[in-house]
């Protein structure tokens, strides 16, 4: 833990602290990553799942997105110490910000757990920011009016044969993500990037730093002058800009160094 020591340090002096998460801070927690041995990608097609195939054929689409639904979210899960770590490190002040790539909403109940647990007045100002660059699996919009709800009512109704889902305005329903094909919206890149010019401290976490744009935003961090700090249980192309690089669990790292900045 010797390096984590001096982080957490510059941590606490540090103007904006910024995190990039991927699958790996998910795994813990249950949720199946996308590649690697035995990744969601190795049961199911990625052209199963573009916006061209939803534009052409919604219903076979929404058939196998059932299917991925239930392969990912099927079982019970909830956050895990590393979620609940970078909760707690917004609350304190010390993250202006959690970008992901998950689409789990895992960092959202976190830091709602953490907010009803916390016994105080905080303002919600103080909590991270929570960027979702590929959307969240949980939702789904309307193509036509744009109008999101949860997505469990609508899974249900394409398991009883309502395919495709549609809105009461008659557009068909699309899982709230960013499917292959599809540009990440435009506002939340823009503010993920500003937020990685202005960080002081970049932490990615659990990602293997391989899907664009993601993959840009530590070494955009370093050329602005922030301090780069890696922890995944695999290499990663960013590893040679990193101030600290840890071959670690997630969810037993960040929560040592949440620990270390309580206890300063």
């Amino acid at each position: 833990m010797d390096d984590l020591e001096p982080l957490a340090q510059e941590i606490s002096e540090a103007d904006c602290v910024v995190a990039l998460t991927g699958a790996g801070i998910s795994a813990p927690s249950g949720v199946p990553t996308f590649r690697g041995d035995d990744g969601v990608w190795e049961h199911f097609e990625e052209d199963q799942f573009t916006y061209g195939r939803f534009q052409r054929d919604p219903t076979g689409f929404w058939r196998d997105r059932l299917e991925l639904q239930r392969a990912l979210y099927g079982s019970n899960y909830e956050p895990n110490a590393a979620h609940e770590a970078l909760a707690r490190l917004g609350r304190a002040g010390h993250l202006e910000a959690i970008i992901t790539q998950n689409t789990d909403g895992l960092h959202g109940w976190a830091a709602s757990e953490e907010s009803d647990s916390s016994g105080d007045d905080i303002a919600d100002d103080t909590e991270a920011t929570i960027l979702e660059l590929h959307g969240n699996a949980h939702r789904v919009v309307c193509v036509e009016c744009g109008a999101k709800t949860a997505a469990d009512h609508v899974f249900d109704r394409v398991a009883d044969g309502d395919v495709p889902p549609r809105c009461d305005c008659g557009g068909c329903y699309k899982p709230d993500v960013v499917l292959f094909g599809q540009q990440l919206p435009k506002p939340v890149l823009q503010r993920a990037r500003s937020l990685t010019r202005a960080s002081d401290v970049f932490l990615a976490i659990g990602s293997s730093l391989v899907v664009e744009p993601a993959a840009s935003l530590p070494r955009a961090a370093v050329r602005s002058g922030a301090t780069l700090v890696i922890v995944n249980l695999e290499e990663t192309p960013a590893d040679r800009h990193a101030s600290v690089v840890r071959r670690a669990d997630a969810a037993t790292v960040v929560p040592q160094l949440a620990d270390l900045l309580e206890s300063l």
